[in-house]
């Protein structure tokens, strides 16, 4: 977006357009308005710089001749300006400061940033583009101005043939990158051209070639006017690394580059640090997965066997890696904070980058003190009570007196932390405990998160009783849930089962066959326990849910196993309450981990990744499609990078915080293979997929809920509803005809990419959904659009306010539920509390999960939010930007709605005493920890 230092050095005066015809066809030469594609004109942008006309003087004795009758000669050149915006760093150190003055002096001698214009026209006597002469920036003249933004100027001069520019090209001479925001070109009749660059442009030493950027008219691939068509084919072709300036696209990808390509995940181990380290490789037959951003970083050194302590159960769901090498495919790692290959462009900005550094300040004093204390003193290891977690909110983690004493004699430094930095040691209180702090130990709020909290989407209608296995009963024995009706019975209000079942009065969360094939490897880990979970939810008159019953499963060991299947019921008396507590917690550990692994990570993060990295090898930036998607690709590869180095690595924080362990993120595979399908990933279809909704043109948004207060659903649909008509408005403006998307090479090309190599291992799957309408693009649109903001966002950001206090909500678990007769039985009859603490994650496990989930929850200063963008000069199609303001438009209002329907006190998920309001899917936010605010993007 241009600045306005930049429009008030182009001035004010403007060149009006003509009275007759409304001009050429879009793609034409000099016009002063271009005809759409159902003859709309769109009018002029006002000129902010008058046209300079060089014209011959006439001669002298021409002067008294009697007025000609014949029109004014058209002028034989025109003078031009391009007005250039760059962005500086805000923090530059004193070698860049340096560096900075020597581009300067060197640009005084001719080391300089030179321009081009490229005209959409062609030379018809060379049969190539029209050019201007380059031109440099008066770069030294600007070397003291010391604004983030600083606009350049350059001056040109073409021919009055040139035509309408189309593209201009920088060719940067001096040492050092720069970030070039925008440029604004004016002069011509056909009033300013506007490129958005929004990019770093390198220097001839690291790329000898001019970079390209294009005027922000969208133009489908057929319409490219002549003299942008070659130059559009070779920007894409550079991007896939097929020009002469990425020959080195088969080596390791400097951080430089801008080629984008595609990889599996092998590199999520480290066979170099010893086998214990090496991880299998996602994406193949054996692990299917999505294909990630490829960096060509060399193979580990080591090459060695991956032995798995023990093999699946079920080899017809699933497979065995024993003997797979980790060799094979495995890349050397490159450990955080080292920088690891994305497209230059991908890369955080200062503001993001300023909230990472401050979370991992924050992240490593809060780390730092639970690892030494539980060095130091193993006794306090574990949490003694409840008070002990209480007090990482209101105090941080005190040390006892006698450990102070031990600790400051043999680490000075220690009391400097303690003294200096309270606020940081301290824990923000997490809003699940900020109106009621006992509100997690009741049944009807451990119903509500199940609709209203960090994993809304799990929740489904109970169809059938009792609830059936899909995996192999050969394997893991009868398919039958234990659940009888005489478990649950007293529960449903005087009804039968089957009426419960004919009411849509039954729902269930279901983590059975997820877990089971890993839970022998898991339980055989040392300090982590875990079930297959399936837990039956009763619907009450007040619209709320209430649970009756929780089974435990375990794969049966023998024939007839009784402890292979445990169901529990709401508690009569003190034991079975804690009985009781302790199963819901291995429910909520279930859940914690298919929400981060599957739900979170693998559907929003991964699966999106491949649509990405086709569209900017397939699309051009003059794409209208391209144009819409933009604001939702932004900042995704770079933080799906840094999750392979730091989150869902192996020994990373997934494997640390969540019972599975090492074998994360072979659940995750297997969630992949078994469950993942675009065409149920928009919330309609995905709501119908789960029971939660039926069919029902009569209903607003065609559907009608079977639980009428379930806020992410009810939120999650307006938001779905404004960005389906956006989409469908945008879409009708450039497709008119089925023949027109089917004969969009570009658009054809990115969807068929996106399917056949981002999801190699799906693609021949039946269920993709065809391209060949505008109404097929208009849907895929929604959903990818939906996916990458508002699902993301309802999964995220309330990880530490919902997520944050950790016996609400364990991530992990240390024990198995006690049967009477065990000797761990009576050490839960004698303390209770402590048996119950004991089976949560201990001390350092939750401090280091509180404070990943602590920066995962929180929202940068520069994020931009669904409906905005911040580049106002996206486009020049006035009819799309008019499109785009009543989506905003909508969006405000959808929060407006939101707001009503939290103050609304019959709605009891979202309102009451001690009830959180439900605000993930309200659109907007400020910076931090909010628990609300939609991003256009996966950006965290």
């Amino acid at each position: 977006m241009a600045s306005a230092a930049a429009m008030e050095l182009l001035g004010r005066s403007f060149f009006p357009g003509p009275t007759g015809a409304a001009g050429r066809e879009r793609g034409g030469g000099p016009c002063f308005a271009a005809v759409g594609r159902e003859g709309r004109a769109r009018p002029l942008r006002s000129a902010a710089l008058a046209e300079r006309a060089v014209v011959t003087p006439a001669p002298a004795e021409r002067a008294a001749a009697p007025p000609s009758t014949e029109p004014p000669p058209h002028p034989q050149s025109v003078a031009a300006r391009a007005v250039v915006t760059v962005r500086r760093r805000r923090k530059e150190d004193a070698k860049r400061r340096v560096a900075e003055q020597l581009d300067a002096y060197a640009d005084r001698v001719g080391r300089s940033v030179l321009l081009e214009l490229v005209s959409t026209e062609i030379d018809p006597r060379k049969g190539v583009p029209k050019k201007s002469k380059p031109s440099k920036l008066n770069w030294f003249d600007k070397k003291d101005v010391k604004a983030e933004r600083v606009v350049y100027t350059a001056e040109f001069t073409v021919d009055a043939s040139f035509g309408e520019p189309g593209a201009v090209t920088v060719l940067n001479r001096h040492q050092r990158e720069f970030y070039l925001e925008s440029v604004v070109v004016e002069g011509f009749p056909s009033g300013p051209t506007h490129f958005t660059c929004n990019s770093w442009v390198q220097p001839t030493r690291v790329d000898r070639d001019p970079r390209v950027f294009f005027t922000n008219k969208p133009y489908l691939p057929s319409e490219t006017p002549p003299g942008l068509q070659e130059l559009r084919r070779q920007e894409l072709a550079a991007l896939r690394g097929e020009s002469a300036a990425a020959a080195i696209a088969g080596g390791e990808r400097r951080l430089t580059d801008r080629v984008w390509d595609y990889d599996v995940y092998n590199d999520l181990g480290n066979p170099d640090k010893g086998v214990e380290f090496a991880r299998p490789v996602l994406g193949g037959e054996r692990m299917p997965y999505p294909r990630r951003m490829r960096t060509g970083r060399p193979s580990t050194v080591t090459g060695k066997p991956i032995h798995l302590s023990h093999k699946f159960r079920d080899t017809d769901v699933f497979f065995s890696l024993a003997g797979a090498r980790a060799d094979d495919r495995a890349e050397s790692r490159v450990e955080y904070p080292e920088p690891i290959y994305v497209s230059r462009d991908e890369e955080f900005e200062e503001g993001k980058n300023e909230m990472l550094s401050e979370g991992a300040l924050k992240a490593l004093l809060h780390n730092f003190m639970p690892l030494l204390v539980s060095s130091v003193s193993p006794d306090i290891r574990d949490f003694a009570g409840f008070h002990d977690v209480d007090n990482l909110f209101k105090e941080g983690l005190r040390l006892k007196q006698a450990l102070q004493d031990q600790l400051f004699q043999k680490i000075p430094f220690v009391r400097k932390i303690q003294e200096n930095s309270e606020g940081l040691l301290r824990y923000d209180t997490p809003d699940i405990i900020k109106k009621d702090k006992f509100a997690w130990l009741r049944d009807d709020e451990f119903a509500r998160q199940a609709l209203a909290g960090i994993n809304p989407v799990n929740i489904e209608r109970l169809q059938a009783f009792p609830p059936v296995s899909k995996l192999d009963p050969a394997v893991y024995g009868p398919p039958e849930s234990a659940i009888t009706e005489e478990h649950v019975i007293g529960q449903l209000d005087g009804m039968s089962v089957q009426q419960a079942l004919e009411g849509n009065r039954l729902y269930m969360l279901d983590y059975h066959d997820i877990f089971l094939p890993f839970l022998d490897r898991i339980n055989a880990l040392d300090g982590r326990k875990a079930y297959g979970t399936r837990t039956l939810f009763f619907l009450t008159a007040a619209g709320t849910l209430k649970p009756i019953a929780i089974e435990l499963c375990l794969p049966p060991m023998t024939d007839g196993c009784k402890r292979a299947k445990r169901v529990f019921t709401p508690p009569a008396d003190a034991t079975s309450n804690w009985l009781w507590q302790l199963a819901k917690a291995h429910v909520c550990s279930n859940d914690a981990g298919v929400h981060q692994l599957i739900n979170h990570w693998l559907r929003t993060h991964a699966c999106m990744e491949p649509f990405i990295i086709a569209a900017h090898r397939q699309m051009s930036a003059m794409h209208p499609i391209f144009k819409l998607l933009k604001p939702h690709m932004r900042y995704t590869l770079k933080i799906n990078a840094l999750a392979r180095q730091i989150l869902i690595n192996g020994d990373g924080v997934i494997e640390s915080g969540f019972t599975p362990g090492r074998y994360c993120m072979e659940m995750s595979s297997f969630a992949y293979r078994e469950l993942w399908r675009l065409d149920q990933e928009g919330l309609p279809a995905d709501l119908i997929r789960r029971g939660m909704a039926v069919e029902d043109p009569t209903k607003p948004h065609g559907l009608r809920l079977l639980i009428e207060d379930y806020p992410y659903a009810t939120d999650g649909l307006l938001l779905w509803s404004a960005i389906e008509r956006w989409c469908d408005a945008y879409v009708a403006m450039y497709y008119p005809s089925d023949e027109s998307v089917q004969c969009d090479a570009e658009l054809q090309a990115w969807y068929a990419e996106a399917v056949e190599t981002g999801h190699a291992d799906k693609r021949d799957a039946p269920w993709w959904p065809r391209l060949s309408t505008p109404a097929d693009l208009a849907s895929l649109l929604t959903t990818l659009v939906w996916l990458t903001s508002a699902q993301h966002a309802a999964l995220n950001f309330g990880q530490y306010p919902l997520g944050g206090y950790i016996p609400n909500r364990p991530p992990l678990m240390r024990r198995l539920v006690p049967a009477e007769g065990d000797p761990e039985h009576a050490h839960l009859v004698a303390d209770p509390h402590r048996f119950f603490l004991s089976a949560l994650p201990s001390l350092t496990q939750t401090t280091t999960f509180m404070t990943v989930i602590d920066t995962l929850s929180t929202h940068s200063a520069d994020e931009e939010y669904l409906g905005e963008r911040r580049d106002e000069a996206w486009t020049d199609d006035t009819a799309a930007l008019a499109a785009a303001r009543e989506f905003a438009d909508e969006v405000r209002r959808a929060e407006e709605e939101i707001d009503r329907r939290n103050a609304d006190t019959g709605r009891r998920n979202r309102c009451g005493a001690g009830v959180l309001p439900y605000e993930l899917m309200a659109p907007t936010s400020g910076p931090g920890i909010t628990c609300r605010g939609v991003p256009n993007s996966v950006t965290i």
